[in-house]
């Protein structure tokens, strides 16, 4: 009878859905996943886009208004326009705390099986010198 629920128990775990994923990287990591085509959806706000430029090929998605509220059905409905839940997506902010939570939405709550959060965020990507785009 063990072995039989062994059995049993052992292809339940192999037939399972694949369990979501939020995964810190790098800046060398950013830039490889965005050369294969990853979008980089940018969350801060228009003023810190003006501020400091934006990653070059990034998309402008905010995820809080300057008050930190999150219109959750909103924000995911631009997402899924620009990366469907079966597609992998970076997620980039000043720092890497806004995206972190996004990213956890992202997985938990929306179906997005892989997200990449840029631990560092843009402050990191500066810091590198590595180049930005202006934002208007």
């Amino acid at each position: 009878m063990f072995a039989k629920c062994a059995i049993f128990c052992g292809l339940m775990l192999l037939v399972s859905p694949l369990r979501a994923a939020v995964i810190d990287i790098d800046n060398a990591e950013l830039a490889r996943l965005t050369a294969t085509g990853v979008p980089l959806i940018d969350i801060r706000t228009a003023e810190e886009w003006r501020e400091t430029g934006l990653v070059a090929g990034s998309r402008p998605i905010t995820f809080a208004d300057p008050r930190g509220r999150v219109d959750t059905p909103a924000w995911l409905a631009k997402i899924q326009a620009v990366a469907p839940p079966g597609q992998p997506v970076i997620l980039i902010c000043r720092s890497g705390n806004r995206t972190l939570a996004a990213s956890r939405l992202l997985s938990e709550q929306a179906g997005y099986r892989l997200v990449y959060n840029v631990s560092k965020g843009l402050l990191g990507w500066l810091a590198e010198g590595r180049p930005v785009a202006s934002w208007p």
